[in-house]
């Protein structure tokens, strides 16, 4: 949206929605047609200028919130999905808020890395444009393997995160995993490769979901011809149940000892822990196990999450769940 259409999509909107004014009435201030006002209207939504949000009384999403909350001090987002639907139809649902709550996050001079994956796939489908200045998105880990570069299943979801904030893609040009830890120490001594992780180092926000081992919607990890049997029965007999970014942990969070991770490009869990703003997206509760690993090992300062996976990690947890 260039700045006077902005302009006018603001101002249309406050007198809408802060004033009460109708479409009819915003035409005459504005000396414009009805169907023009509505456009303007349509175009304040989509860009974000405008967030409509809807309070239930009958919800139970916000007290599974609460306590999922005080459990692990993380900000929460339960996003209320039929059980009758299909898990790509959840991941659908739970991608559309997401994305429509990172917007607001996102801001000029930020530095945002993004993992790949299947859940950051569909986020990106649904981010509406917001103008920001001097920003970077970063990918936090590589996209290839022996089968594949990665490189546009990668830069696609880069593409569009960059398309929806005006900001700057720094691709991570590298494989998944390194055939030896060797190499991997070897690149990270590159000056090309340093750069990406400098930039990494001064994220402000990471968005990231969470690859589990036997989700029913598999990660696309899993799924994608990056891990052969060997890894897999690595990770089966280092008791590993997911990966943020390719980088493998326990139930309990700890990753200490798993030697896939030494062959990861994905940013180490003590670094992920150092951005400020870490939001993990998961959907479907065939996730759980990798989901409270996630959540053990401190990943996620904000967590959205479809309905029946909160309920899930209530359950799990021991507390009271929300009554419905």
């Amino acid at each position: 949206m260039d700045p006077s259409r902005h302009s006018e999509a603001l101002r249309a909107a406050q007198m809408y929605y802060l004033q009460d004014l109708t479409m009819d009435a915003i035409a005459r201030e504005l000396r414009t047609s009805r169907s023009t006002v509505s456009r303007l209207l349509s175009s304040a939504r989509e860009s974000g200028l405008v967030q409509i949000q809807i309070r239930n009384p009958l919800d139970t999403g916000p007290e599974l919130e609460g306590r999922i909350r005080q459990r692990y001090g993380v900000d929460v987002h339960v996003v209320p999905v039929l059980e009758t639907l299909n898990d790509a139809e959840t991941l659908d649902r739970v991608a559309m808020q997401a994305a429509r709550t990172i917007g607001p996050v996102v801001d000029s001079n930020a530095i945002i890395g993004v993992a790949w994956g299947s859940t950051l796939s569909a986020v990106s489908r649904h981010l509406t444009r917001k103008i920001t200045h001097d920003s970077v998105i970063v990918q936090l880990n590589g996209a290839g393997n022996m089968h594949t570069t990665g490189i546009t299943y990668a830069s696609d979801i880069m593409r569009r995160f960059g398309s929806a904030y005006g900001a700057r893609v720094e691709q991570f040009p590298v494989p998944a995993f390194f055939d030896h830890a060797a190499t991997k120490t070897a690149m990270w001594n590159e000056r090309s490769v340093q750069r990406i992780l400098e930039l990494q180092a001064k994220m402000s926000i990471a968005i990231f979901g969470v690859g589990s081992v036997d989700a029913d919607y598999p990660s696309h990890v899993y799924a994608g011809g990056y891990l052969d049997e060997m890894d897999l029965n690595i990770l089966a007999t280092s008791d590993v149940v997911g990966d943020v970014a390719t980088v493998f942990f326990r139930g309990d969070g700890s990753s200490d000892g798993i030697i896939l991770n030494e062959r990861s490009t994905g940013p180490a869990l003590a670094e992920l822990r150092q951005v400020r703003r870490r939001i993990c997206v998961v959907s479907g509760v065939s996730k759980i196990k990798g989901l409270r690993g996630a959540l053990a090992a401190g990943l996620a300062t904000d967590l959205i999450l479809d309905e029946a996976t909160a309920r899930r990690l209530v359950d799990y947890e021991g507390l009271p769940a929300a009554n419905g």
